[in-house]
């Protein structure tokens, strides 16, 4: 699959290759959600979804993969490049300096950290030197305002430089002591986890640290791949789902685990097992008060040596792991042979390659965006595609009303291209405020520029009509070399 930068390669690299071993690569930002609805960022404070996303691949002046953040704002008509920000480590009031292999917004994830009604975003550039410590990692915050995500910031210091490289690879915010605080877990190259307590002052300091550790791989090339947060036991504190490798085999397979949170925070005590899967979202699907795990397990069932991959399928299989008051309970898998779900399970169609859960159509059942990136359309090889599932009372309608989209669509931007990768990634998000939760997709576009494609909601469905693509060329960033515009949402 992708040899490209390691960003990407979890939403990459694992499709074709993550069915065993100890691959060294990171995933998309976790989906922050409570146990009804998947809340949006809102960093302008005006009441619309705004979407964040990195280029984290971007030349910065001159400087190889240096890597910018982009904010798209919400409008009555949607998303676009004319209302925007993109930022870099030189943009103004922006901490650091841009520099080659920075990838400054590797990883992102959102909150209101200080408390002052507007959201705002942690970004992580995972290969940031410090001092003499190479790839020692980076942490900002950048503050929201009325004017949304200008540059302000302040750097969140490292803990423990010493014992651990890329400092800020992994995040996601949630509420995990119930405090009524935004709280920012990070992740790095090592498997201890450290939570940083809300209440954030404006010079970067939280109100409080801990460190929970769990059962993954953590050595020099690992640690987590992914942290996704959600409450999923319905008690009103934010648990967290940490996707890792598992160190209790000779094969390392991927092996996902919960972490409750309780009111002095997340707790190992409570620590599950869960299926596997490397992009995972939260949300309460059925609407039922309990937060639902997805996970998209998206490579082959067998590695090229034959051996059997445990809980996989030819193609990728989605796991939904559905929410209970003592946490995680049963589990469903669904391919794309299961039910109507659109297309066939091929090899390396990577079914699961990314997910995203949101209210499409405002029947408080939430529905689920799947990424089929690896999808082969006609004689375009990887061109992808993006399945639409819609929530009901008992689950993911499989059987009936399913969407599929590809650039072929009509009324879909774009045309159907080797290695496009388009669902490389995926928001499901209220950007007009209508209520309803709209398709913003990512792809691999043009040889690794990356391109964003919105597609609204009209109500009762995800539709074509208003539908635009978003290119780096018209929104500051560089097409020099692969920047991934548009390869990983902030969540």
């Amino acid at each position: 699959m992708h040899t490209h930068h390691l960003r990407l390669a979890l939403a990459t690299a694992t499709a074709a290759a993550l069915t065993g071993g100890l691959l060294t690569f990171a995933a998309s930002t976790a989906s922050a959600a409570d146990s009804a609805t998947v809340p949006h960022a809102d960093f302008n404070g005006d009441g619309r979804g705004d979407v964040a996303f990195s280029a984290d691949g971007a030349y910065v002046s001159g400087k190889k993969e240096a890597g910018q953040l982009v904010v798209l704002y919400g409008t009555a008509t949607g998303v676009s490049s004319a209302k925007r920000h993109t930022l870099s480590q030189n943009s103004t009031g922006v901490p650091g300096t841009a520099e080659a292999g920075d990838r400054f917004g590797y990883d992102t994830a959102f909150a209101d950290f200080n408390g002052d009604g507007y959201d705002d975003i942690a970004v992580g550039a995972s290969g940031e030197d410090v001092g003499s410590d190479a790839d020692g990692g980076g942490l900002a915050i950048l503050w929201g305002s009325a004017a949304g995500i200008t540059g302000k910031g302040v750097t969140v210091a490292d803990p423990a430089p010493t014992a651990h490289d890329r400092w800020g690879k992994n995040l996601a915010a949630g509420d995990f002591d119930g405090d009524g605080k935004a709280d920012l877990a990070v992740g790095s190259n090592n498997a201890t986890l450290y939570v940083l307590k809300g209440g954030f002052s404006a010079s970067g300091v939280p109100g409080g640290r801990y460190t929970v550790k769990p059962p993954i791989v953590g050595t020099e090339l690992s640690g987590p791949l992914n942290l996704t947060a959600g409450d999923v036991n319905g008690d009103g504190r934010t648990d967290l789902v940490v996707d890792g490798f598992e160190n209790q085999t000779q094969y390392g397979w991927n092996k996902n685990y919960f972490i409750p949170g309780s009111a002095s925070g997340l707790a190992t005590s409570g620590v599950q097992p869960l299926k596997p899967g490397v992009i995972t979202a939260i949300g309460d699907i059925d609407h039922d008060g309990y937060g639902d795990i997805v996970s998209g397990a998206s490579w082959n069932a067998t590695t090229e040596d034959g051996t059997s991959v445990p809980d996989a399928a030819k193609g990728g299989k989605v796991w939904v792991t559905y929410g209970t008051a003592s946490g995680p309970g049963s589990a469903t898998g669904i391919t794309q042979d299961t039910g109507n779900v659109p297309g066939a399970s091929e090899t390396n169609d990577w079914f699961g390659y990314e997910l995203d859960l949101g209210d499409i159509n405002g029947d408080q059942y939430l529905d689920l965006a799947v990424g089929v990136a690896g999808e082969n359309i006609g004689s375009a090889v990887n061109t992808g595609a993006v399945t639409i599932l819609y929530g009901t009372a008992s689950g993911l309608n499989t059987t009936s009303g399913a969407q599929s989209f590809a650039q072929s669509s009509a009324g879909v931007p774009g045309n159907d291209e080797n290695d496009d990768m388009f669902g490389i990634d995926l928001k499901l998000d209220d950007v007009t405020g209508d209520g309803k939760a709209d398709l913003i997709a990512g792809s691999a576009e043009n040889d690794g520029n990356g391109g964003v494609t919105y597609l609204p909601s009209d109500g009762s469905k995800i539709s074509t009509t208003g539908s635009r693509s978003i290119a780096p060329s018209t929104s500051g960033v560089s097409t020099t070399g692969t920047p991934y515009f548009g390869a990983n949402f902030a969540d």
